[in-house]
């Protein structure tokens, strides 16, 4: 048995986690959200990442960026090590992909503030 808290909403539920062979139980949550992040969890956990890119404009020389859908947690240090070769040269608004298919996972990283775009007037 694995004792885990869900992340998925503010409640926070408390979850036991058992799994026979196939079958995997989770006990604790307030809603299906629970059961479904206890069983993920165990089968094929997955995270966001929000961070920042470095740019070359001082007056802003980071701009957040976050990932455009989950991966894989044991990847997350290896995207972040890819977000940290980035060093912007042109300015970007939020949405605009700042790494395509990064790592080949699937996944997008994106800016989400237009400040570059705002100071760019």
């Amino acid at each position: 048995m694995r004792k885990m808290t869900c992340i998925i909403c503010p409640n926070g539920c408390k979850l036991e986690v058992t799994q026979e062979g196939d079958r995997i139980e989770v006990k604790g949550n307030q809603c299906k959200r629970g059961e479904t992040f206890g069983i993920m969890e165990l089968r094929e956990p997955k995270r966001t990442i929000s961070s920042t890119v470095k740019t070359i404009f001082p007056k802003i020389p980071v701009l957040p960026v976050r990932v455009s859908d989950e991966i894989p947690k044991d990847r997350i240090f290896d995207v972040m090590v890819e977000i940290n070769k980035v060093r912007l040269d042109y300015p970007v608004g939020r949405g605009e992909i700042i790494l395509a298919n990064v790592l080949g996972l699937g996944v997008d990283i994106i800016a989400t503030s237009n400040i570059m775009k705002t100071n760019e007037k």
